[in-house]
């Protein structure tokens, strides 16, 4: 069997990965989903962190609509981010994948604390760490959190798993005739203000020449192709 490309991989997942059909809570089937395919990843021998963000749960936007402080919306999104971490977990564990979820903010009763070194080496052992609590601050996005992990543990290649094979120029579930991109830079991303991850987060992987993959999370062959060095969805990178 030929040599995956990447050796350890940072996998971002929207919290309506895990979302119903009504695009809220937490769906048993769609977790187990994600699971299957991780475990197709481990079993390539490569190491995986997961971000995973709380949209099915809250949205710190909709605190904001009423009124209330952007911090403690902020920290109620980072709850809602350990809660899908432990339903992923649950999963994985069940698919046979060793998984220990860490968290920024602590919670030991459920979760370990971030602690880098001790990351590192859950991965190095070839299990799956989930990292929850985001970066522990308001202000900053799930997708900063993963850019952020993914630079620590020094992963090779971010990948964001979407509902769209790539990056458009606009939103091709509403333009039909929308262009796809292959190929980006940075720069890029910033400067067309296109849908990728938030400036933030593209900055960080930018100074830290970490490239971000943008791919359909329900392509079944996606992901194990990505890992495989095929063409797949849209890269961003220098």
């Amino acid at each position: 069997m030929a040599k995956p490309k990447y050796d350890l991989i940072m996998l971002k997942l929207g919290g309506e990965a895990l979302a119903g059909p009504e695009g809220t809570g937490i769906s048993a089937p769609r977790a187990f989903d994600i699971a299957k395919r991780v475990k197709e990843i481990r079993e390539m021998d490569v190491q995986v962190g997961i971000v995973i963000g709380a949209g099915n749960l809250w949205r710190g936007k909709e605190g904001l609509e009423m009124g209330m402080d952007q911090a403690t919306a902020d920290y109620m999104g980072m709850l809602g981010t350990v809660m899908n971490a432990l339903a992923l977990m649950d999963a994985l564990e069940k698919a046979g994948v060793e998984t220990r979820v860490q968290s920024a903010i602590e919670m030991r009763a459920v979760a370990e604390p971030y602690i880098r070194r001790r990351a590192i080496r859950h991965l190095e052992k070839g299990r799956v760490v989930i990292f929850g609590g985001g970066t522990g601050n308001p202000y900053f996005s799930t997708d900063t959190a993963a850019a952020l992990r993914a630079t620590e543990i020094g992963a090779d290649i971010l990948i964001k798993a979407t509902k769209v094979d790539g990056v458009y120029d606009s939103d091709p579930n509403a333009n039909h005739g929308a262009k796809k991109y292959d190929r980006l830079t940075y720069l890029d991303v910033l400067q067309q203000r296109l849908a990728v991850m938030d400036s933030t987060a593209v900055s960080l992987c930018m100074e830290n020449k970490l490239p971000i993959l943008v791919l359909n999370l329900w392509d079944e062959q996606a992901l194990t192709k990505a890992i495989m060095g095929e063409e797949v969805g849209t890269l961003v990178s220098n």
